[in-house]
C-alpha cells in the first residue's frame, strides 16, 4: 500500500522502517525545512530498547547517547539536597539503558530508510478527502497525490488529527505544566554526565552538559504561574524571566545567556486521550494517538512501540487495514492507558508545589542507593507489562 505519514519525529520514521519490511511504500512528510535538531533529552529504555536492538540502530543510539551517572537536586546556594546515582536504575534495567537528545534518536532512524523511503520536508498536509478506493491527499504546497492509507504520527499538536478528528481541545487532557528546553553554548560551570535540577514551589530549572560545549536547560512550572494564557506560549524569554528572576542558584547566570540562546522549545504537558485511533483510512500513532507527555520519560519507546505493532498489523491482515487498525488498538491500549496514568501520579513529585513537597522528594531520592526503596519508587514505572508479538519482520 501506498502510505502517506505526517512527521519526521520517532514514531513516523521507526513506522516507515517496519512498512517498508512489510513491502509497504510510505511518504514521510515534515513541515520543518530539514530534520530537526537540538530539543530535550529523553531517557531510553525498555521494549523501545528491545525494539531499537531488532533495528540493528543499537550502537549508533549507544555512540550518540548519554551515559548519565547522577541526578543532583540542588539548594539556593548550589548544595546537594538530594537525588541519586542512575546506577539504581540501571541495576533494575540489566544497564538496557541511555539518554539522548530526541533528535538524535529521530536522525539514527531516518539513516536506516534515507535510500528507501520517500521524503518530503517544508510541508504539510492540508486536506484529506477518503474516497471508495485511497485517499486523496491535499498539501500546502505540493501537488495532491493520491494514498491507500494517511497516518499522523505528528505530535501532541498533530494536524491530522484536526482533519481527520476535529479540534485539540476535545483529546486533550493538560495536566497543568508547562515546559520550556533550550541550549546555551559555552555554558559554565559544568557537571559531566549529571543532571543538576533547582526547585522553588512550583517551578524548576535544570540543566545538563551535552557535547561540543552545549549545555541544556530544562524549565518546568505550572501553568498558573504562567499567568497568561495556557494556549500563548510564543515569548518564553519574558515569560522565564519573570518566573525565575528571584531565584537562587545558578538561575541569574541562566537567564543571562538565555538571551543569547536560539530557538526556545516551550509547550503545554499534556495527554491526548481518544476513544478511537482510527477513522476510515486514517491512522494515528504516538502523541498524535495517545500522547504519554513527558512526565511518563518513554514517549519515545512508546512511540517505537506503536509503529511496529501497526506496521504489523497491517501485514497481519493482508491488505484490510480496518482490521488492522483495530488490532492494533485493542492490543495497545490498556498498556498506553496504564503509562498514562502513571505519569498523572508522577506529577506531583516531578515538579513539587510546595516546600515541604520539595523536601519530601529530597528525602526520597536520597534513599534511592538503596536497592529496596528504588524498586518501590520508580521499579514498576520502569516495566512495561507489554509482549511484543512476532510479526516476522525483523529478519
Amino acid at each position: 500500500m501506498r502510505i502517506a505519514i505526517s512527521g519526521i519525529g520517532v514514531a513516523g520514521p521507526a513506522l516507515a522502517y517496519w512498512l517498508v519490511k512489510a513491502g509497504h511504500e510510505p511518504l514521510l512528510i515534515e513541515r520543518a525545512p530539514q530534520l530537526r535538531s537540538g530539543g530535550y533529552v529523553i531517557d531510553f529504555w525498555g521494549l523501545g530498547y528491545t525494539l531499537a536492538e531488532m533495528m540493528g540502530i543499537l550502537p549508533a543510539l549507544r555512540r550518540v547517547g548519554y551515559q548519565v551517572d547522577e541526578v543532583r537536586l540542588v539548594d539556593a546556594k548550589g548544595r546537594k539536597a538530594g537525588g541519586f546515582k542512575v546506577k539504581a536504575i540501571r541495576r533494575m534495567m540489566q544497564d538496557r539503558f541511555t539518554s539522548l537528545p530526541r533528535s538524535a534518536l529521530s536522525a539514527v532512524i531516518c539513516d536506516t530508510i534515507k535510500d528507501r523511503v520517500e521524503t518530503m520536508f517544508g510541508d504539510s498536509i492540508a486536506a484529506i478527502d477518503e474516497q471508495d478506493d485511497g485517499v486523496l491527499v491535499e498539501f500546502e504546497r505540493s501537488d495532491p497525490r493520491q494514498f491507500d492509507l494517511v497516518i499522523g504520527a505528528d505530535g501532541l499538536h498533530s494536524v491530522v488529527r484536526r482533519l481527520a478528528f476535529g479540534a485539540e481541545d476535545a483529546y486533550e487532557r493538560d495536566l497543568g505544566y508547562r515546559v520550556a528546553a533550550f541550549e546555551l553554548a559555552g555554558y559554565r560551570p559544568r557537571d559531566e554526565l549529571t543532571y543538576v535540577s533547582f526547585a522553588r514551589p512550583g517551578r524548576q530549572l535544570a540543566r545538563f552538559s551535552m557535547r561540543e560545549d552545549r549545555t541544556l536547560i530544562l524549565a518546568t512550572f505550572l501553568a498558573e504561574h504562567a499567568g497568561a494564557d495556557p494556549h500563548d506560549l510564543a515569548a518564553p524569554k519574558p515569560l522565564l524571566r519573570r518566573l525565575f528572576a528571584g531565584d537562587g542558584w545558578e538561575c541569574p547566570q541562566i537567564l543571562e545567556a538565555m538571551e543569547g540562546a536560539g530557538e526556545i522549545y516551550c509547550d503545554r504537558v499534556s495527554q491526548i486521550e481518544m476513544p478511537t485511533w482510527s477513522k476510515g483510512r486514517v491512522g494515528l500513532i504516538g502523541d498524535a494517538a495517545a500522547c504519554v507527555s513527558l512526565l511518563a520519560g518513554e514517549g519515545a519507546g512508546l512511540a517505537l512501540i506503536e509503529a511496529y505493532v501497526l506496521a504489523g498489523e497491517l501485514k497481519r491482515a493482508g491488505g484490510d487495514y480496518r482490521l488492522a487498525f483495530r488490532c492494533y488498538q485493542e492490543r495497545l491500549e490498556p498498556f498506553i492507558l496504564a503509562k498514562q496514568k502513571s505519569a498523572r501520579a508522577f506529577a506531583a513529585s516531578f515538579s513539587p508545589k510546595t516546600a515541604f513537597g520539595i523536601w519530601v522528594r529530597d528525602q526520597v531520592t536520597k534513599l534511592m542507593a538503596i536497592p529496596l526503596v528504588a524498586d518501590f519508587a520508580i521499579g514498576r514505572s520502569l516495566k512495561d507489562d507489554f509482549d511484543l508479538p512476532d510479526y516476522g519482520m525483523h529478519t
